[in-house]
């Protein structure tokens, strides 16, 4: 797997719709090789962050709790990410 892949079963609270969208679009980047989609494809690329999003919320909502949680803790959730998204959202 991916190591940029974010790790959402478990967590506790729960992964929230942001962090599960972030990861859907982390997916859809890997699997097309691209950042940004090309001009003309912006929709087809949001389409498919949109199903893997739902995808990936009938999954963990369909799996059976963890006993531990994840080793690592997402992105959304490190101090330093989060003072970064703090800081774009002051400008």
């Amino acid at each position: 797997m991916c190591r940029n892949i974010t790790e959402l079963r478990g967590l506790q609270p729960p992964a929230t719709a942001v962090e599960i969208e972030a990861a859907a679009l982390q997916y859809v980047r890997k699997v097309s090789g691209l950042r940004q989609p090309p001009a003309g494809a912006e929709e087809a690329f949001a389409r498919a962050v949109a199903q893997v999003t739902e995808a990936t919320s009938i999954l963990l909502l369909s799996l059976p709790p963890r006993r531990q949680p994840p080793a690592t803790v997402p992105p959304l959730r490190r101090p330093e990410v989060q003072a970064r998204i703090a800081a774009r959202a002051a400008r």
